[in-house]
């Protein structure tokens, strides 16, 4: 919410020595958060001058600028020569004239310069030039603003362009602030300043009338509650909608984010802002008969203002005549009845909308507007009154229309507010601040509450304006911002003993944890991605799975829930090289969204916000959502080791990948088995599903190249996805390091050959089976097919680690575990020692 000083002043006491950092700062301490500060950026000598004459001269680029005389006062160099392109300017006309040494918008600073042959000792400005809005048909001609001050006469201060502006975000429940009159009132608790209510008027002056047909006939209305309660309708005739808006209105409107369109609309969003109520201004000539509100039926049609047809939704709420519907309530009007420059009579309405009504209809069209903003968070329903009358008098003092006292119309329901039980003791009990029962009272009596004492405790009635207040909580929150959260203690509670993180959580950490330390950088990613990822990303053999496909997704491209982590991690990968970083070491910890077969997931229907649902629903909503897995998956591409002196640049391959997969899966406390596979992304033979203790988990593995070429990545591009929540379920209570042993380890290789088919890890988990309790380790450093091995067989040499923890191991020892080791090879897989192997 913008809020221009000069206009703050007149309802609450602002000191004329206030900055607006102070006037901010007030605001702070009630709450609010400061956004920013507006100003015209203008800098003087910027004055009012008089066109004495001007001669036309037509320029060989077929444009025809004006040397004009402008007259802009005895003390300002009396009369100047002016080069203007503009030609809407008259012999006579006062203009604005910016004088060498001022500075505009942009900041463009102004000169005597030459151009077209003459030196131009200033400018003749524009209203966008100005800062008042985007009005670039001509120079500013102050006749058009009703102005007629003396030549010489300073204009910044004339058009309000002096003026400075707050800005303050204003919270969803804090409705009431998102107008001059309750952002004055904030201030005033905030400083104690006298504040005057702009909408304190006598009754007689607000009663509209009779005679003007209202309805209200909403027969769906949401949750029970009917879309419109209350409807106020007033005429002004013989309005003059050409004639020029004040030039103070259009410099607040400006300032407060407003581009001025003409005076009777600038009047209704001058009170909107002002009071805080929306109002719609109608021809009542195009009218036909008088208006009922009523919800849409499904598929009819609108056209709004914005000269978009929107075909309506049964939710909707309508503003309609005889002739059908004219407006979307609360929201946006319609184009058959908007005022227009041939607009003579004007009905005004000011009304209080429902705020669900509102908020759903502004989301279903995409249509949000300063009305909807307001109506969804609620306006006072003691306002409509007032702001129609206000409209009614502004357009009567600058449209020279007639206030219509005879014919009128309103409808409306008797506000009643129940009051809240406040207990004595409750708030101190609650902020943590010994307040007074005085200080109690006063903060709440102070933001407009009706206090009454009952047997010790409160009886507290909320203003009509803070419908945000609805408990004895958020009483307690008002009294503690009204006396200041500086009177809260900085107490660091006592964390109950038990608590913490679950195991689950635990191991999430402790996997990322073991990640980044080596070396991988987590990039989270959005969960979104296409049909054509999830079938090659989420399936084995790249076979379409269900998806999940959103209602209304955030990229028309990618509308579907993520069925793998890797699209994620490629687009990160893709955007990081388009960017030069070409070395990517990346992991993500994710949930994806595994739907099964022939289940139809999602509801028809969704419950009410205001009340628990039940336990059944509960239910049927759980069972409404897909089934959703945490994943993990890393990338590798480019170098893992870049090039330096005496080393050369080290490429990331398939190890790198399966050793990222052993971190992950050592601070999970699982011990992994990785058994060659089959996946539709990823290089043949160069893939592996990932076992724990027999149950596949996940996959590492190369990207095929056309699929790498596909995402825009050259090289080699190795990938690994784990389902972590099945690796921690799998997971130790308790990881436990293993003991280190103080003697010596026995190191001797094996070279044994098998049939080609027969896998590698398949012989090593053999020699590993036969050889214990002595064989620490075994790793595969050879695969050989050629001279010497027959045909369909092929040699696989280990190295082979042997301890003891309670002796030094003899060579004779180390190589009995080693042939016992080859003896169950032997046995699985008729495997032999190649001749040459010594056997020691």
């Amino acid at each position: 919410m913008r809020v221009p000083l000069s206009w703050l002043r007149e309802y609450v006491d602002v000191p004329a020595e206030a900055t607006p950092e102070d006037v901010l700062a007030a605001l702070v301490s009630v709450g609010f958060e400061e956004e920013d500060v507006h100003r015209f950026e203008l800098e003087g000598p910027i004055v009012v001058g008089e066109v004495k004459e001007f001669t036309p001269e037509p320029q060989s680029n077929g444009k025809t600028i004006r040397w004009c005389q402008v007259d802009v006062g005895e003390e300002n160099g009396g009369v100047r020569g002016i080069v203007c392109g503009a030609g809407n300017f008259f012999v006579g006309d006062k203009v604005v004239v910016t004088l060498p040494g001022a500075v505009l918008p942009g900041p463009f600073p102004i000169a005597a310069r030459k151009t077209y042959g003459h030196v131009s000792d200033g400018m003749i400005a524009s209203a966008r030039e100005l800062g008042l809005g985007d009005e670039h048909n001509g120079i500013l001609r102050l006749v058009d603003l009703g102005i007629d001050a003396p030549v010489g006469t300073d204009a910044i201060a004339l058009l309000g362009l002096d003026d400075v502006a707050v800005e303050i975000n204003v919270t969803p429940d804090r409705g009431y602030a998102l107008s001059l009159r309750g952002v004055a009132r904030e201030y005033s608790h905030a400083t104690g300043a006298a504040f005057r209510d702009p909408a304190e008027r006598a009754w007689g002056d607000l009663d509209p009338g009779a005679g003007f047909p209202i309805a209200v006939d909403d027969q769906a209305p949401i949750r029970g509650r009917v879309g419109a309660t209350e409807f106020v309708a007033r005429i002004v005739r013989d309005v003059d909608p050409t004639k020029p808006t004040p030039a103070w209105m259009i410099a607040r409107l400006t300032l407060a984010g407003i581009r001025s369109l003409g005076v009777l609309i600038d009047i209704t969003n001058y009170v909107m802002l002002e009071l805080g109520e929306p109002i719609h201004g109608y021809d009542l000539d195009r009218l036909q008969g008088g208006i009922t509100v009523r919800r849409a039926t499904a598929g009819e049609k609108l056209e709004t203002l914005d000269g978009k047809v929107r075909t309506l939704d049964a939710e909707d709420l309508l503003i309609t005549d005889e002739s059908g519907p004219i407006g979307l309530a609360g929201v946006m009007g319609g184009g058959t009845t908007e005022m227009t420059d041939a607009t003579r009579n004007v009905l005004i309405e000011a009304a209080i909308f429902d705020t669900v009504s509102i908020a759903r209809t502004a989301r279903r069209h995409k249509l949000p507007s300063e009305a909807s903003r307001r109506f969804e968070r609620g306006v006072d329903p003691k306002i409509p009154f007032a702001a129609a009358r206000r409209v009614a008098d502004l357009m009567v003092e600058y449209a020279g229309g007639t206030l219509d006292t005879t014919v009128g119309g309103a409808l409306f329901a008797e506000v009643h507010i129940d009051g809240i039980p406040l207990p004595a003791g409750f708030v101190p009990g609650l902020i943590g601040v010994e307040y007074t029962d005085a200080e109690i009272e006063g903060a709440l009596r102070l933001i407009g509450c009706t206090v009454e004492q009952r047997d010790g405790d409160w009886l507290v009635v909320p203003p009509s304006w803070r419908p945000d207040l609805t408990d004895k909580w958020t009483l307690a929150e008002e009294v503690a911002r009204i006396e200041g959260y500086d009177r809260i203690p900085s107490v660091l509670p006592t964390p109950p003993s038990g608590r913490g993180l679950t195991s689950a959580q635990q191991g999430r950490r402790r996997v990322a944890n073991a990640l980044a330390a080596a070396g991988f950088v987590e990039t989270p990613s959005l969960p979104f991605t296409t049909a054509e990822q999830n079938a090659l990303h989420g399936s084995p053999s790249g076979e379409s799975l269900p998806s999940v496909k959103l209602a209304n997704p955030l990229d028309g491209l990618a509308p579907f829930l993520r069925r793998s982590l890797v699209p994620g991690l490629l687009q990160v990968a893709h955007r990081n090289l388009s960017r030069g970083i070409v070395d990517l070491a990346l992991f993500e910890t994710g949930t994806v969204f595994l739907p099964k077969p022939g289940v139809q997931y999602g509801t028809a229907s969704v419950p009410p916000l205001a009340v628990r649902p039940d336990a059944a629903t509960l239910t049927a909503l759980d069972a409404s959502i897909p089934p959703q897995r945490r994943h993990v998956a890393v990338l590798l591409t480019g170098h893992l080791v870049a090039k330096q002196p005496s080393q050369a640049a080290v490429a990331a391959d398939l190890a790198d990948a399966v050793d990222a997969v052993r971190v992950l899966a050592g601070a999970a406390g699982v011990d992994i088995e990785l058994v060659q596979a089959q996946r539709a992304a990823l290089h043949p033979g160069r893939a592996a599903r990932v076992l724990v203790a027999g149950v596949d988990v996940g996959y590492v593995g190369e990207l095929l190249p056309t699929v790498a070429a596909e995402a825009d990545l050259p090289g080699r591009v190795l990938v690994a996805e784990l389902d972590l929540d099945a690796l921690l379920e799998r997971a130790q209570a308790r990881v436990v390091a293993a003991s280190l042993s103080g003697f010596p380890a026995a190191t001797q290789d094996v070279s044994v050959v098998v049939p080609a088919e027969v896998a590698a890890g398949d012989v090593r988990a053999a020699l590993l089976e036969g050889g214990a309790p002595l064989i620490e380790g075994a790793r595969l450093v050879d695969d050989y097919r050629g001279a010497g091995v027959s045909d369909g067989s092929k040699s696989l040499t280990f190295a082979l680690r042997f301890r003891a923890d309670d002796r030094t191991l003899t060579a004779a020892e180390a190589s009995d575990a080693k042939l016992a080791g080859v003896a169950v090879a032997a046995d699985r897989f008729g495997a032999a020692i190649r001749d040459g192997d010594a056997g020691a």
